[in-house]
């Protein structure tokens, strides 16, 4: 239908010549124009995907400030997901493994405990063993190696998470900063122009906006992963503090 109009449109320019080529131009536009609505009526467009406006934004915003920010959620995400997985299998069934360990001590003694200890993964094992490998030298002795192990795991399982912190302040900060400097190149094009136009400054103050808006989406991200990493760390100390308080119950019931 498109190619039929514009046949029509060049037949009819060079029937009336080059006196009328100008109105006839027009017309032509017209059909286009009408032609393609149609077509639009007929089959609607497809809408820009989330993604792309993400996309298109982002550009928007400028790579300054706005890579500084990226970079921030990527650093970020990159350090969450490490903890998650680590804290994952630093993950110990407790109950199982104080079964074991009391098992093995009924059995096979203090090696065998130790062994079971040995074969197993996560920070309660680890502590389960410094304690076994103590008890010679009395329950004293097995408390101080428990809780000064215990303090080591605390560290490994905190590890780098000062890092997501970190980056959940930087997000909105540097968002913020970018408004600033985008508030203040709108204003440098109002002083000028001489003249207070919305066409002058609505560019600028868009662009600095955005800026902002992805510093809080970074920082909302980023948040809520701290939040899981911080909630799965205090559910490790506290089975690990459960696990030394029963480790020393074992022990005691041992020598008797």
């Amino acid at each position: 239908m498109k190619r039929l109009f514009s046949i029509l449109a060049v037949t009819v320019m060079m029937a009336f010549g080059t006196a009328n080529a100008t109105t006839i131009a027009n017309t032509s536009t017209a059909v286009t124009t009408v032609t393609t609505t149609t077509q639009d009526d007929a089959a609607p467009a497809a809408d820009v995907g989330f993604h792309q406006d993400l996309k298109k934004r982002f550009i928007e915003g400028g790579p300054g400030f706005m890579g500084i920010v990226l970079l921030c959620l990527i650093l970020g995400l990159a350090i969450a997901i490490e903890r998650i997985i680590f804290l994952n299998l630093s993950t110990t069934n407790t109950k199982k493994l104080t079964q074991s360990v009391e098992d093995a001590l009924a059995s096979g003694g203090v090696d065998a405990a130790k062994e079971v200890c040995r074969n197993t993964k996560g920070p309660i094992a680890s502590i389960y063993y410094q304690g076994l490998d103590r008890n010679d030298e009395g329950i004293e002795a097995v408390e101080k190696a428990v809780v000064a192990y215990g303090g080591v795991q605390m560290g490994q399982l905190e590890k780098n998470v000062s890092w997501i912190s970190l980056f959940i302040a930087l997000a909105p900060m540097l968002g913020f900063m970018g408004t600033v400097i985008g508030m203040i190149q709108a204003f440098d094009k109002i002083e000028a122009a001489g003249d207070m136009q919305p066409s002058l400054v609505a560019g600028g103050i868009k662009v600095a906006l955005l800026t902002t808006v992805f510093g809080l989406v970074v920082a909302i991200i980023l948040q809520i992963f701290y939040n899981y990493i911080i909630a799965k760390i205090d559910s490790i100390v506290n089975d690990m503090e459960d696990a030394s308080i029963t480790l020393m119950d074992l022990l005691i019931r041992h020598k008797k």
